[in-house]
């Protein structure tokens, strides 16, 4: 039995915590929201996962605390945008030898740096490493004891193999990934090139459309992942190809269904409001188009959603200029 300190009460966070309890596991729950732990102590239950009863034994706390301390993985389940506060917060309570499970995806803006970069600049302890749980995983199945896969990536491999003997079990299956870069870069990318397949679907196109989007799509996602030195295999696998065709097709998909919502007109602030939740793929467009001009890449579904989102171009004009580009060899890389 392993002492897990989730941070974060959102449909990830709850779905794993459950998951960890039902195979033996010691499970404490923070949120910065208090009034998301009240809900959870009265009820059992996380809205957004209606139906599904938490285990009696899951503890819930407003003290970051009894998240952290004398915990042997601490999980990081809080959006992007918040995951440095919330890094920074548990700095000074972090001890050797924990192991941080990250499954935030997305790419701070200003810095360019990863969620895994982000908590290690926070805590700033080389004795603690940091793990990328990533792959094809919605939650509102994972809550449902639903076949899944994932990849557990980090830099030390005993590490990633620590993390895969903990959260594999019968109904979730984790495969390890030295590659953490290029696991962390596809959880990021993928949410926006979901969101393009979304708007594609908004404005009634069909499966082609789709399908050209998602396969041309991981094409941009391995040219700049070269570039930036990870391996070409990693975006061909769980945590590349698998993420984004879950992401960019299914009904559980918040980045689909906020693309689908730009599609048929709404703003990108109506979007987001109508679908209730954290939408990871807008957060994460300033820091892709950075990146592309950083190491001079061309990718242009990304940069067209990045020009739809800001309102520089309407999401017909954009995907007008992708028909629309200078004739390519499919099989050159850049």
């Amino acid at each position: 039995m392993k002492k897990i300190g989730v941070l974060g009460a959102g449909t990830w966070g709850i779905a794993l915590a459950r998951m960890l309890c039902n195979i033996g596991n010691d499970i404490t729950v923070w949120s910065a929201v208090d009034k998301e732990i009240d809900a959870l102590m009265k009820t059992y239950e996380q809205p957004n996962l209606k139906g599904i009863k938490l285990p009696q034994k899951i503890k819930f706390t407003k003290d970051i605390k009894d998240a952290v301390e004398g915990m042997d993985i601490i999980l990081f389940a809080v959006a992007s945008p918040y995951v440095r506060a919330t890094a920074h917060r548990i700095a000074d309570l972090v001890s050797d030898n924990q192991i941080i499970v990250d499954v935030a995806k997305g790419i701070e803006s200003d810095t360019l740096y990863t969620m895994s970069m982000i908590i290690k600049d926070e805590i700033k302890n080389d004795n603690v490493k940091v793990v990328a749980l990533s792959g094809p995983t919605h939650a509102e199945e994972v809550a449902l004891d639903m076949p899944t896969t994932i990849v557990s990536a980090c830099e030390d491999e005993e590490t990633a193999k620590k993390v895969q003997d903990i959260f594999m079990n019968t109904c979730m299956r984790v495969y390890t990934n030295t590659d953490i870069l290029g696991v962390e870069l596809c959880g990021a990318l993928k949410n926006i090139i979901a969101l393009a397949a979304g708007i594609s679907d908004g404005m009634g196109y069909g499966d082609n459309a789709k399908a050209a989007i998602i396969t041309r799509g991981i094409a941009e996602m391995v040219r700049l992942g070269i570039a930036m030195g990870c391996s070409p295999q990693t975006f061909s696998g769980l945590a590349g190809l698998g993420d984004l065709i879950v992401t960019a097709t299914s009904r559980h998909s918040r980045n689909n269904k906020a693309g689908n919502l730009i599609g048929q007109g709404y703003s990108v602030d109506e979007a987001i409001e109508k679908v209730g939740m954290v939408v990871e793929g807008i957060n994460a467009i300033p820091a892709a188009e950075a990146l592309a001009n950083k190491y001079d890449v061309e990718m242009p579904i990304i940069h067209s959603v990045y020009e739809a989102v800001e309102g520089n171009v309407s999401p017909k004009e954009a995907m007008l200029s992708l028909m629309t580009r200078k004739k390519k060899d499919e099989t050159v890389i850049q």
